[in-house]
């Protein structure tokens, strides 16, 4: 099943901000993890991936540096910034109301 753009949109820099809390990654390591963490439900494109970093890092959230592996190209790392884990611990929380607010709504809860 594939998600309606919008709502991937709206949490996108909640599942970024998770996965980098974790530890420091590169861009097709985070699409690899979060397919494998979404048992391959949530596919995220290139398109939709960089900018969100790069409004991330551009916003002090995240950070990104290079780091040459033993074999192959250098490649460029992101890592949580200390704003960026306070903006994970508001995001989290504000997901959490959201999706118990939706759920009662739909008489889920």
């Amino acid at each position: 099943m594939m998600f309606n753009r919008e709502l991937l949109k709206g949490s996108t820099a909640l599942i970024l901000l998770q996965l980098l809390n974790e530890r420091a990654m590169y861009g097709y390591e985070l699409v690899k993890e979060m397919e494998k963490r979404s048992e391959y439900t949530l596919q995220v494109k290139e398109g939709t991936l960089y900018p969100a970093l790069h409004k991330l890092e551009k916003q002090g959230y995240i950070e990104a540096f290079w780091e040459k592996p033993e074999k192959g190209p250098a490649r460029k790392y992101y890592k949580l910034t200390k704003a960026g884990e306070k903006l994970l611990k508001e995001k989290t929380s504000e997901w959490a109301l959201f999706s118990s607010m939706v759920n009662r709504v739909l008489g889920k809860s």
